[in-house]
């Protein structure tokens, strides 16, 4: 056994969790200096100088949006103490993640034009009162097919909700004070992002995972208030009232049988139902792009992929998101339960590459006036999957500073490079007036790569996991209870824990063999998310303008 310590951030474990903890509020206060209206300058102070309601409107919006940030990211660092307590094997703790994710991407375009025909202060406090129960129900889940189903309502919550917190910024600010309300808005989303993980670390080490989903309630209700009181009405009146009901039903049916069916074929030859989920799921898929081309009101308008350069940022978007939505996915599994650390520990691994991505993103996006987004985004993506391999090196052990910290680091820069200039690209590469549906398909396909990506690198971790796995533990003489669990229900096994009803004498020698076979499914992980990487790269050295903003307006 390890000591306190050993093998996480160098020092005792109540060292960490406070090193952690104070770097999260240091990044915190970065984000009020740099976006907050006290950054902004004479003249520019939003939060003073603009009227209250417009105040009150910048508020909402970003607590609302807080709240989905917060849990997207700390509900997936509580993960290995959620599969602990309930018992759930990793295709399970899979859809906990899968189902949140799989609603807010197919409806999150729905969600943006229900606010805009019905009223976005409407939508916004319907999706926030949606979110808030399905939190409620997350927290007192007494097993994981509750916690399932509540996260998918989650989801659909989510995106009602995250949508109409940029449009009410949209509809209430004008010119210069709609670019610094919206930029306030970011800085304040990206370190709610970054804050998340430590935050549900440490309420899973402290207190219980379940305070992770808790946390959303007074959050809620005070979202609740001010919108109530200060929040104006909005909509779009121009809009006709037709609604992309099929297409939404068609994309949340597609994604979920083709996610069922990745999902199930983990670990085994797919079986007939698996097969005929993902054909089924990619039939429906198809069928969506059919009823997208006929319909009035599409909620993915297609002609926007007529632009080259919108359909190559899109493309590059699925690649780099899927590396990184797939393969972070695993992290915590491997931080906590291979590598010993504590959830707070796991959760603030990544904070160096959040904060890096937070700190440089300005400056990247500014190199696309100068330089063109070809560059940017190549590098970004060639760095993105350096970290990656960088994570696949550090064998079982070693100290944070030495192991996960470089790759962490490298994995920033490469983010660093490439969240800016890609957005740019997204908005430049439309008509201004269609800039906001451009946003949100990006955001939509973003969100996608993630849902398939973890489905997918599931299927790759457990194959690996299989393939060593009988030879690791026939070194040792086991038990027939312990090889009957081992053979037959190693669904549980794949989530990189022992089994409590593995007996005493065979604990040390089967944690040993699913470590072991984690880390290696883990590295092959990385090493797809890195050849993903490299694709990405392919795609922007090809089929991104490579030409500066000034050479393009000159032409």
């Amino acid at each position: 056994m390890r000591s306190a310590g050993v093998g996480r951030f160098g020092t005792r474990t109540e060292g960490a969790d406070f090193f952690v903890l104070a770097l999260t509020a240091f990044g915190f206060g970065m984000a009020v200096l740099q976006f907050g209206p006290a950054a902004q300058g004479p003249g520019t102070m939003i939060l003073h100088v603009r009227p209250v309601a417009k105040t009150w409107v910048l508020v909402a919006a970003i607590l609302g949006s807080a709240m989905t940030f917060i849990d997207g990211s700390a509900v997936n660092v509580a993960l290995p103490v959620m599969q602990r307590e309930l018992g759930a094997d990793a295709a399970q703790m899979q859809w906990v993640v899968e189902g949140y994710a799989l609603f807010l991407a197919a409806l999150i375009l729905l969600g943006g034009s229900l606010g805009d025909l019905y009223g976005r202060k409407r939508m916004f406090l319907i999706g926030v009162v949606v979110f808030t129960g399905a939190s409620a129900l997350c927290a007192a889940a007494p097993n994981v097919s509750v916690l399932i189903l509540a996260r998918c309502v989650q989801g659909v919550g989510a995106a009602c909700a995250m949508p109409e917190s940029l449009a009410l910024l949209s509809a209430t600010f004008t010119g210069a004070a709609r670019g610094r309300a919206i930029g306030t808005w970011s800085g304040f989303a990206s370190i709610t992002g970054a804050a998340g993980p430590v935050i549900g670390g440490y309420l899973a080490q402290h207190a219980s995972w379940r305070w992770v989903f808790l946390i959303n309630i007074p959050i809620a209700l005070l979202v609740i208030a001010i919108s109530l009181r200060g929040v104006p009405e909005s909509r779009d009146e121009a809009m006709a009232p037709q609604l992309d009901v099929p297409g939404a039903a068609l994309a949340t049916l597609g994604l979920g049988a083709f996610t069922y069916g990745l999902i199930r074929s983990q670990g085994s030859v797919p079986d007939a139902l698996a097969a005929g989920a993902v054909l089924g799921g990619i039939l429906l898929l198809a069928m969506f792009v059919v009823v997208e081309r006929r319909s009035p009101s599409p909620m993915m308008p297609l002609d926007l992929f007529r632009s080259r350069t919108f359909s190559a940022a899109n493309l590059y978007t699925l690649f780099l998101y899927a590396a990184l939505g797939g393969s972070l996915y695993f992290v915590p599994y491997l931080l906590i339960d291979v590598q010993g650390y504590t959830p707070t520990a796991a959760g603030a691994s990544l904070l160096p590459f959040v904060l890096l991505m937070f700190v440089l993103s300005r400056w990247s996006g500014g190199l696309v006036a100068h330089i063109g987004a070809r560059i940017p985004l190549v590098v970004g993506a060639l760095l993105a999957g350096a970290g990656f391999i960088a994570f696949a090196l550090p064998g079982i052990g070693g100290s944070y500073w030495t192991t996960y910290f470089p790759a962490a680091i490298v994995l920033g820069l490469g983010g660093a490079c490439f969240v800016a200039p890609l957005t740019t690209i997204v908005f430049d590469a439309v008509d201004t007036e269609k800039s906001g549906v451009a946003s949100g398909v990006n955001n939509a396909v973003a969100r996608m790569a993630g849902l398939i990506a973890v489905a997918l690198f599931g299927i790759i971790l457990a194959g690996v996991f299989d393939a060593g796995f009988e030879t690791r533990v026939g070194r040792h003489h086991l038990s027939p209870q312990t090889m009957r669990i081992v053979k037959n229900d190693r669904a549980r096994l794949y989530a990189g824990t022992v089994p409590a009803d593995i007996p005493a004498t065979d604990r040390d020698a089967v944690a040993t063999a699913i470590h072991e076979g984690y880390l290696a499914g883990v590295r092959a992980v990385m090493a797809a998310s890195a050849i993903v990487c490299v694709l990405a790269a392919l795609v922007a050295l090809v089929a991104i303008d490579g030409r500066p903003r000034s050479a393009k307006a000159r032409t």
